[in-house]
């Protein structure tokens, strides 16, 4: 597994390893090869290899199509309602402000 450049908790890396492994799990069970899936998902061999290993460093499309073509369900909600969720969810944040910005303090340069 590369190694990344950014710090990575513990928690991200059990869940990159966990998916990674029920990726691999539910490509066994459809009889597919690594190249098969990575053709499927329009990635390298490579790439599909460092996803089932849980590198934290895949982009986060190629994981979700690779789990998306074996099966494995990334959330509790099916289509229709993960699709309306995402919808509901574009409204909320449409309604909030586009950037958040800090106070600036001025500098205390009184001697």
């Amino acid at each position: 597994m590369p190694k990344t450049n950014r710090p990575v908790s513990p928690y991200a890396a059990d869940a990159a390893i966990r998916l990674g492994q029920l990726i691999r799990r539910g490509r066994i069970d459809r009889r597919m090869t690594v190249a098969a899936l990575a053709e499927r998902a329009g990635v390298s061999r490579g790439l599909m290899q460092r996803i089932e290993a849980g590198d934290p460093g895949c982009t986060i499309g190629a994981v979700f199509e690779a789990a998306a073509i074996v099966g494995v369900r990334l959330f509790d909600a099916g289509q229709v309602t993960l699709s309306r969720d995402v919808e509901s969810s574009r409204e909320v944040m449409a309604l909030l402000p586009k950037a958040i910005r800090s106070h600036r303090t001025e500098p205390d340069d009184d001697f």
